[in-house]
């Protein structure tokens, strides 16, 4: 008995299964086209597969040499086309239903239309997933460890993304705070300055080898609007060539007119600028010091325009805006104006407008002797002893005043290596000081939460080099990713999100944008060429500014090695400078590489059409290629 009830249900099995295949309707043919992504020609022997959503059914094909791929008796209903030839990328060509009523005999996808094939970069390799053929059967495998690895490049990826995006956000508030700020400051009435019963002040003039400026900056300073009986020149000297004498001449010349002024010589430099600045405190005969580098040339109005903003007891500082004396003696001058406007206007206008922390920036400004002291001096256990300073004295209660009317002018580097000079030790200060100042910000009582966050995103700022030169060496990983995880190209997708990081950079820029003519298009037209130009050349100086970070963080300490001046505004003038380092480093030689990855890369994926990060990678390469032919051609050139 049992085994007929076990017949009966395999009988009833059997005709319930013929009665449901009886019911599947199929199409007699499918056919459709495939060409190539870049040429738009046919290719043939290509492997296409279709799913149906009905059985499940899995039915391969291969175009012919016209690139048609055929078909044969498919269910009716909903099905999927995928492109699996290995040296192709594998993608989904298209989901579709077919009808009973219009496709029982031949469905054909339009030709006008067709289905693209993009190959695989001949270069890359696919460390993906594999087709593994076992027992008559084929299936693809998955490398695991393949996977994991792909998941943590693409984590640390999104990871400087979001943090890349973290800074654009911030430097975008700043934008909007100093577009507020600027409409107020049209109407802002300079405070009253009684010039009778001016505070005295010194001026200091800080210099170590500074041969080519040297006569320059005294002879400004001496020309200072300001009453002498309430004036004092300091020139802290710690120089090891004949700038000495040419100094002590200057000094004797000055001083022969009446003036207030002292030769100050070093033979000892420790603390570099930050000791000389100190050991001459205990000479510091004004109330007030104003702090200019040699390379700088304020007009004679100074005092009188910086003293007035001095009008609570609580300001500490006044700083100035810095001109550019050189701004059109090359590319490189101008887009270093150009960056360095972004930090004047925007930066320090929109920071003080909002009263976050701001900084001294090591000259062009005024500070309040008092100030100084309370704050515990000038210490030297950084190289940016200003920005040390500055954040020391406002977390005592002390308030800067920024004047961005008011112009200091000062000479630009204009060699590679002077330029990369002057950067690497304002990114390795800058992270000096945040490791140094990061819990003081985070503890101190009192500070508000913005405050807070603003602090930190300001000593963090030059960290955003590390994050962009691992972003760039990441993406060669994340272009074989893109080739051999099709599940994981949806990450990939998601962070072209974070290009907006590049939108709020240029709005960013567009506001402190000086050379605007009246004429909107025709200003926007040159901004964005000199906004490419900029980003291009500074993405590509984040590998020696990123090791400048690194040290910074990891606590090495080096020298504090001054920018040269040239004293030069036209490109006939300059005949050398024996101050200029002219040597080819480790550093030079790996932005030589880079330059040839990103640029091979570059041309690779065009040629396969796979456009995605080539205009990423092309401006990498233009950007190191400037940095590295221009210090090949610096080496080249005969010592001054």
């Amino acid at each position: 008995m049992r085994n007929f009830f076990l017949i009966l249900a395999l009988f009833v099995t059997t005709i319930s299964a013929h009665a449901t295949k009886d019911r599947i309707q199929y199409s007699k043919k499918i056919e459709g086209y495939l060409v190539d992504y870049k040429t738009r020609n046919e290719v043939e022997k290509v492997k296409v597969s279709l799913t149906s959503n009905v059985t499940g059914k899995v039915y391969t094909s291969e175009t012919d040499e016209n690139g048609v791929f055929t078909f044969r008796n498919v269910p009716i209903g909903k099905s999927m086309l995928m492109l699996i030839d290995e040296d192709y990328r594998a993608d989904t060509l298209k989901m579709f239903e077919t009808n009973a009523k219009e496709h029982l005999v031949h469905y054909t996808f339009s030709k006008t239309q067709p289905f693209t094939a993009n190959l695989k970069v001949s270069w890359m390799f696919n460390w993906g997933d594999r087709k593994v053929t076992e027992n008559g059967k084929t299936f693809i495998k998955e490398h695991y460890w393949s996977h994991v690895l792909a998941k943590v490049i693409l984590v640390i990826y999104g990871i400087c993304l979001l943090l890349i995006f973290y800074y654009s956000m911030v430097q975008l508030s700043l934008a909007f705070a100093y577009r507020k700020q600027r409409k107020a400051q049209q109407s802002r009435v300079e405070p009253a300055f009684d010039l009778a019963n001016a505070p005295k002040v010194t001026v200091q003039l800080p210099m170590f080898n500074e041969m080519y400026v040297a006569d320059r900056i005294i002879d400004t300073i001496a020309e200072f609007d300001y009453p002498r009986d309430k004036f004092q020149i300091q020139v802290l000297d710690d120089s090891t060539d004949e700038t000495k004498d040419i100094i002590a001449k200057k000094v004797a010349e000055v001083a022969a007119r009446g003036i207030n002024i002292q030769h100050i010589h070093r033979t000892d430099r420790t603390g570099y600028k930050a000791g000389a600045l100190d050991a001459a405190m205990d000479q510091v005969e004004g109330e007030f010091i104003a702090i200019f580098d040699a390379d700088f040339v304020p007009d004679k109005d100074f005092l009188l325009r910086t003293m007035p903003y001095f009008n609570t007891d609580k300001i500490g500082v006044v700083q100035t805006r810095w001109g550019h004396l050189n701004k059109t003696y090359s590319l490189l001058t101008e887009l270093q104006a150009f960056g360095l406007n972004g930090h004047f206007a925007i930066e320090q206008g929109g920071r003080n407008a909002q009263g976050h922390y701001i900084n001294f920036n090591g000259t062009a400004g005024v500070w309040r002797k008092a100030c100084i002291e309370d704050a515990g001096g000038w210490e030297h256990d950084t190289i940016t002893e200003d920005l040390d300073l500055s954040y020391r004295a406002q977390m005592r209660g002390w308030k800067f005043n920024y004047l961005e009317e008011v112009e200091s002018p000062a000479e630009l580097p204009i060699t590679m290596s002077a330029l990369k000079s002057q950067q690497h030790r304002w990114m390795k200060g800058g992270a000096e000081v945040f490791i140094k100042m990061w819990r003081r910000i985070v503890s101190t009582k009192g500070l508000k939460f913005s405050d807070r966050l603003h602090g930190l995103a300001h000593l963090f700022n030059s960290s955003v080099f590390v994050f962009i030169l691992i972003l760039s060496l990441l993406s060669l990983p994340v272009l074989h990713i893109k080739d051999s995880f099709s599940d994981l190209n949806f990450f990939i997708q998601v962070g072209a999100f974070f290009l907006s990081s590049t939108v709020f950079l240029a709005f960013y820029y567009w506001n402190a944008y000086r050379d605007k003519t009246g004429n909107f298009f025709s200003d926007l037209f040159r901004f964005v060429g000199r906004f490419v130009q900029f980003l291009t050349v500074s993405m590509a100086l984040s590998l020696s500014n990123a090791v400048a970070v690194i040290e910074g963080y990891l606590g090495i300490k080096s020298s504090f090695v001054r920018t040269p001046k040239f004293n030069v505004a036209k490109k006939d003038e300059f005949t050398g400078n024996k101050y200029d380092k002219k040597s080819l480093s480790i550093i030079n030689i790996a932005e030589g590489v880079l330059m040839l990855v990103f640029g091979f890369t570059a041309v690779n994926r065009a040629i396969y059409g796979d456009l995605g990060m080539v205009p990423f990678h092309l401006m990498l390469t233009i950007g190191y290629a400037v940095i590295f032919f221009n210090t090949l051609k610096e080496n080249r050139s005969p010592q001054g």
